[in-house]
């Protein structure tokens, strides 16, 4: 495993279990089967309605707490609810995480945003991001924050490089944590004749190149799995090296298009949606 230094000088595994859309049985078993085999990164959130479950599958992994870096986000519902984190905790059986995200920029953000700073400064949350926070909400953020995150969740793929929302982030050094770093699956990004050359070249599969991709451009990435064989796939990545022509060659790729197309105003919209949490 490879890993990132944060802004505050934290260490991150660039390689993740992400549970998004994965129901809590399923989820507790790739996280328990990831930390087995060698995971130390989990992502999930309030939203996905396991982290009881993910909790679970930490403990049952046998895997000593300070060696798994935990992630998760508070939905825009409970940016005002000053019990927020420490019912996030609670959920996930633990007295800290590693990475406290805002979800959505939806609702009272900026509060919720102070809501993480104080998890920081008093030692529940090690470091703190904000998801799905481009254009004009990472521009106003940018002048209200006290402490600069040190993760964004974001779209990233080899289609959508997020250019332009990495001149900002690189002047704090603020890592980007990818979603659909597959293109949601699509086979047209998948099957890019650059990548299956690549796979021939280097003995891997093309999602195994497009990973190892992620982390060479200093994304830390998360696929979430319910097969325990892909997910030991995502993490064989690190006993090869794409040259700089070859990701300069794959650069070539970006055509700054998204595979979620909805504006920024839909996407904070689905704060309207109210999350029900596991009562196990």
């Amino acid at each position: 495993m490879e890993y990132a230094t944060l802004n505050n000088g934290i260490k991150c595994p660039v390689v993740g279990i992400g549970t998004f859309m994965i129901a809590p049985p399923d989820a507790e078993n790739s996280v328990r089967e990831a930390l087995k085999m060698g995971y130390r990164l989990v992502d999930t959130a309030a939203a996905y309605i396991n982290e009881r479950a993910v909790g679970h599958g930490i403990k049952e992994s046998g895997v000593a707490r300070e060696e798994v870096f935990i992630s998760t986000k508070l939905w825009p519902s409970e940016y005002e609810n000053e019990n927020a984190v420490d019912e996030t905790l609670e959920r996930l059986g633990v007295d800290y995480v590693d990475l406290l995200y805002l979800h959505q920029p939806a609702g009272n953000w900026l509060n919720g945003y102070r809501m993480l700073e104080k998890a920081y400064r008093d030692g529940r949350a090690k470091s703190i991001g904000i998801s799905n926070f481009e254009g004009k909400y990472i521009a106003e953020l940018e002048t209200k924050w006290e402490i600069a995150p040190q993760f964004i969740q974001v779209e990233a793929h080899p289609y959508f490089t997020q250019k332009e929302l990495r001149k900002t982030l690189d002047k704090y050094g603020i890592k980007i944590m990818a979603w659909y770093p597959l293109g949601h699956g699509d086979k047209s990004l998948i099957s890019e004749p650059i990548f299956t050359e690549l796979a021939k070249k280097y003995g891997k599969s093309n999602a195994q190149v497009i990973l190892r991709w992620h982390t060479q451009m200093g994304f830390t990435v998360i696929p979430g799995s319910k097969n325990v064989a892909h997910i030991k796939d995502n993490a064989e990545i690190f006993d090869f090296t794409l040259s700089d022509y070859e990701m300069a060659e794959i650069a070539k790729l970006n055509k700054g298009a998204r595979y979620y197309n909805g504006t920024e105003e839909q996407l904070a919209g689905y704060a309207m949606w109210q999350p029900t949490y596991e009562t196990r």
